[in-house]
């Protein structure tokens, strides 16, 4: 077992200051590997049990449409919501313990969710599972910043690829996960739910095994008034409400693109070809995508491309919607959305999240990882009541599509000028 670790998990050698750019992966330390592998197999576990949640609490269940829409609701914000406070938690108590606390609660949150009949009891247990994510995503997120910086300033390469590998072991984790799912789906949703409280009883005891108790450079803080402290900070505020437009723009591929995919074809039998073809992209290319850009744009000019990008998006369907085509010729606009949605998805996420070290205080950086979701998660609260009343309110057909065009063209204005770092300064300021 000790040889298969040290084979997956090799000690970090000397090496010239510019590796080669087909090695990234090769020359990260034992423990950004550890936390990239802990980010794939987190996400096998979580998307093999919710993406047929609702399908289970309506059919098997009998729960009426808005209660598993208010369910679902509920996992979201326990979740995204409460990234800050797990993020706190980090910061005062160290990325081990609270990985292996949120380890715990999922486990603990399957098994209930797989033996859950009544609808306290799956309230319960999707709170528990959100919960879970809230705790060790931050302490995952927040360490694999600050380690991509210190990658950094090694003179290793740009930040922005450490934290493009983070999003795709996410990705993948994402694409394996419901076949996975599908795959044990065929026994029932029970068996579903116990199969991925095994695979987070597998990462909890690979990190007890593995996790250092501390990591060198980590500072923990005790003191108090750190969220006064982030939310007078102007430019990370800025940075979030620039991030919250993207996201918002994402989540249209759950709001807007399912319409514009039952216009088109009459069924939205092709949404899982879209979505499918969002995965593969960031799998396949978004190691490429983030080198090329960490040589040429830097993190801002890497978010404004993106988030233009993502605008483009948005443009080729308005463009193409008074031409009311149908059929695989209707499709196309949609998946140009997606294609060109996911590309800036490919700039902005790895960007946003290098960017968080350099504005976040000594000691704070698990706070304002978990802010930078929770920020734009209520930003993405309130866009999306907004452009779902906007897609009821029979404007021309090309309109809503060009609003939400503007929204992340504008966000561009947002974004916080970038003060050139010194080599060797402190992550945290």
């Amino acid at each position: 077992m000790t040889d298969l670790l040290s084979r997956v998990l090799p000690r970090r050698t000397a090496r010239s200051t510019k590796p080669s750019r087909e090695h990234t992966w090769k020359h990260l330390s034992p423990l950004l590997r550890l936390l990239l592998l802990t980010q794939l197999i987190f996400n096998i576990g979580f998307y093999a049990v919710l993406p047929f949640l609702a399908e289970h609490l309506g059919t098997a269940l009998g729960m009426a449409g808005w209660m598993v829409g208010f369910v679902l609701g509920l996992r979201t914000f326990s979740q995204q919501g409460l990234f800050v406070v797990g993020g706190a938690l980090v910061d005062r108590y160290g990325v081990r313990a609270i990985v292996l606390a949120g380890c715990v609660l999922r486990v603990a949150g399957f098994v209930w969710l797989g033996y859950a009949e009544q609808t306290w009891t799956v309230i319960g247990a999707v709170l528990l599972i959100g919960f879970a994510a809230a705790l060790f995503s931050p302490a995952v997120e927040s360490e694999v910043a600050r380690q991509a910086v210190i990658w950094e300033e090694e003179g290793h390469g740009s930040r922005t690829r450490v934290l493009a590998l983070l999003s795709a072991a996410g990705q993948a984790g994402a694409f394996v996960g419901p076949l996975l799912g599908g795959l044990l789906l065929a026994v029932d949703f029970r068996t579903a739910c116990l199969a991925g409280a095994a695979v987070f009883v597998l990462v909890l005891a690979g990190h007890i095994r593995l996790m250092p108790q501390h990591i060198p450079g980590r500072v923990r803080t005790r003191q108090r008034g750190g969220a006064r402290v982030l939310l007078r900070n102007r430019r990370f505020l800025a940075l979030c409400c620039a991030y919250g437009t993207y996201l918002l723009a994402y989540n249209q591929l759950y709001l807007a693109l399912p319409e514009e995919v039952q216009r088109a074809t009459g069924s939205q039998a092709a949404l899982s070809w879209l979505f499918a073809l969002s995965s593969l992209l960031v799998v396949c290319a978004q190691l490429p995508v983030t080198r090329w850009a960490g040589d040429r744009l830097g993190l801002r000019r890497s978010m404004i491309a993106g988030l233009l990008l993502i605008a483009a998006g948005f443009g080729v369907v308005a463009a193409a919607r008074p031409a009311g085509w149908t059929g695989v010729a209707g499709l196309l606009p949609a998946a140009g959305y997606v294609v060109l949605l996911t590309l800036g998805q490919m700039l902005v996420v790895p960007a946003a999240r290098a960017w968080v070290p350099d504005l976040a205080e000594d000691g704070r950086i698990g706070l304002y990882t978990g802010a930078l979701s929770s920020v734009s998660g209520l930003i993405v609260l309130i866009g999306s009541s907004a452009t779902g009343s906007l897609l009821d309110l029979g404007l021309p057909a090309a309109v809503p599509w060009l609003l939400l065009a503007a929204v992340p063209a504008l966000a561009v204005g947002l974004l916080p000028s970038r003060p050139k770092r010194t080599v060797g300064a402190s992550p945290g300021h």
